[in-house]
């Protein structure tokens, strides 16, 4: 279970969160929609800890995450977060299976396993025969297909998610998203999504909105 409790996060004079909560529990993908500026991403960081609030808690299955200092957090975020982002993120000058077989390593998982575990994990996105090719041979929908690869394969707790198919067309932000909501019902985990997109939103199972600092029903 994500519970955010009562955060506030004030930017220079603006006060940008004010009391925000939300639970989210395992197997739940929630979408949360709001205009630029609003601080979707904003949010997102202090979830994953790379910010810190001014007030209020996060806490991943009853582990507070205030506590923590700089290198728990550090381990905080590669045992137990996964991360799609709009833009891929994806390294260049790593083969495709070694861009997923990433979170493994930074665990310490061994190279047979990890390995194995990531070249599964590409198959069931649909790229078991790209893992020997390069990121800049990979189409838009194929990068974010591997980014949602390696946001799993470590089999996170919690997924977020940034406007992840802001750079993709209609037709494979859709294919896209219904990857990623079946990856992370079938793994169990959960996912916090942030777009401006109301077609995105709709593959969540929930849907908020961020107005005024608060978190409403959309």
């Amino acid at each position: 279970m994500l519970e955010l409790i009562a955060l506030t996060k004030t930017i220079g004079d603006r006060n940008l969160f004010s009391a925000l909560s939300l639970r989210l529990e395992a197997g739940g993908f929630v979408a949360i929609r709001g205009e630029s500026g609003t601080g979707k991403s904003t949010l997102l960081n202090l979830i994953a800890g790379l910010e810190s609030a001014d007030g209020g808690d996060v806490r991943l299955n009853g582990n507070s995450l205030a506590g923590l200092d700089d290198d728990a957090r550090t381990r905080w975020r590669r045992d137990h977060l996964g991360f799609v982002f709009q833009a891929f993120h994806v390294l260049p000058h790593l083969t495709i299976l070694d861009n997923a077989v990433l979170p493994l390593r930074l665990q310490g998982v061994g190279s047979t396993q990890a390995r194995a575990a990531a070249q599964s994990m590409l198959e069931s996105v649909g790229l078991g025969v790209r893992g020997a090719g390069w990121p800049g041979e990979l189409s838009g929908g194929e990068l974010q297909r591997l980014a949602i690869a390696r946001a799993l394969v470590h089999r996170p707790t919690l997924v977020l998610a940034d406007e992840p198919t802001g750079n993709l067309d209609p037709e494979n932000a859709q294919r896209i998203l219904a990857l990623l909501a079946q990856q992370v019902r079938t793994q169990g985990a959960m996912c916090l999504m942030v777009t401006h997109s109301s077609q995105a939103a709709a593959v969540a199972d929930r849907v908020l909105t961020l107005e005024n600092g608060r978190l409403c029903e959309a």
